[in-house]
């Protein structure tokens, strides 16, 4: 065997026992988002004989969907837009002369709960029967569900996503509507059904409303929930409507629970639950005042004064009170001498100079947030 074959041989025996098979991490090793949000998983390649091929897949071998995107080297795995089917475990897989190595990613889509009863209402119970309700609950994070009625929480058994209630034998006063509830970090559902029981006294009764708060005070722009339960048999239709005025544009009505998407202030006042069945009806009275930050103006906002002359700004907002004020000059540590403010907003000079020059701010705050306008003072001989 000559030289240069040996040496050849040798290099490679070399080779073969030093490169060393891929070793990687993923960050994040498991993560959980909304619906329609945007996730990032990177693959760090930690040791191993260069070069690595990196590469992302499905657990289940089903192929990447059309909303996820690889990095141009391999490493990170995007999903845009998440959906509920990108739910699920992904793996790195690093490749090179040496070996293969694998880690996993777990993701997991949030949603708010739903609910399903059965048997679903109405229910008819002969008087001294046994009844037993299960409520099954689905949502991510994983919901609490509980019974409730009339407000009051019911002791009921459980199992990983059921709660069952259970009456042995029902009596006239177990008639009635009952609540199944289920919360998670994503929101709130619930479903209801009667439990009519024949053969005793308060099968049949007029409705009674009631709503889960009497006052509520909103933020401008945010969501506002408003819950009514009524009872009564037959079960009563629930709906809403508003004091003197129709109900807001952009609301919806599900199960009794009222929903405002985005409030403003012309959507406070008197919301107004009715229940109705063949014996009667029932109403119960939610107030709803919604709060909204200062918007603010300067008037005049840009004014030419000569030396001598006084100035007079008047800073303006329009939110919920009260409302202070506050003027300072920008770029400058104080006002200038002689500047008087009014507590209804209202800066004065009663006699200007030529270095009163400037432009001058307005700050509007009250207990929801702050706004500010700003005016443009020049004084020329």
């Amino acid at each position: 065997m000559d030289s240069s074959t040996t040496a050849l041989l040798l290099c490679s025996l070399l080779w073969t026992v030093c490169a060393q098979a891929p070793v990687v991490s993923v960050e994040p090793r498991s993560a959980g988002v909304r619906q329609g949000e945007s996730v990032s998983f990177r693959c760090r390649v930690v040791s191993g004989s260069q070069p690595v091929h990196l590469e992302w897949k499905r657990t289940n071998n089903h192929p990447l969907a059309d909303n996820m995107k690889i990095g141009p080297d391999g490493s990170v795995l995007t999903i845009a837009n998440t959906r509920n089917g990108n739910q699920g475990q992904y793996r790195c897989v690093a490749t090179n002369s040496a070996g293969r190595s694998t880690m996993m990613a777990s993701l997991t889509i949030k949603h708010s709960p739903k609910v399903r009863v059965t048997p679903a209402g109405p229910l008819r119970v002969r008087l001294g029967e046994p009844v037993a309700l299960e409520c099954h609950a689905t949502g991510r994070p994983r919901p609490s569900v509980t019974w409730q009625r009339h407000g009051t929480q019911l002791v009921t058994t459980k199992t990983e996503d059921t709660s069952t209630l259970k009456v042995a034998a029902v009596s006239s006063e177990d008639a009635g509507v009952y609540v199944c509830q289920a919360q998670n970090t994503e929101g709130v559902a619930e479903v209801k059904v009667e439990v009519i029981v024949e053969g005793g006294q308060g099968a049949d009764n007029a409705p009674k409303a009631t709503v889960s708060m009497a006052e509520v005070t909103a933020v401008e722009g945010h969501m506002v929930t408003m819950q009514c339960q009524a009872t009564g048999s037959p079960l009563p239709v629930v709906s809403w409507s508003k004091l003197r005025a129709p109900l807001p544009w952009k609301h919806t009505v599900e199960g009794g629970v009222l929903t405002l998407t985005s409030v403003g202030r012309q959507d406070s006042g008197q919301y107004i639950c009715n229940a109705t069945n063949s014996h009667g009806y029932s109403q119960a009275y939610t107030q709803l005042e919604v709060d909204s930050p200062p918007y603010t103006t300067s008037l005049p906002d840009q004014v030419r004064l000569r030396p001598g002359d006084t100035l007079r700004l008047q800073c303006l907002a329009h939110g919920s009170h009260p409302i202070t004020f506050r003027w300072t000059r920008v770029g400058r540590a104080g006002m200038p001498t002689g500047a008087e403010t009014i507590k209804d907003g209202q800066l004065l000079i009663g006699q200007v100079k030529l270095n009163d020059s400037g432009t001058y701010k307005c700050v509007a705050t009250n207990h929801v947030g702050s706004s500010e306008a700003l005016a443009k003072v020049t004084v020329k001989a």
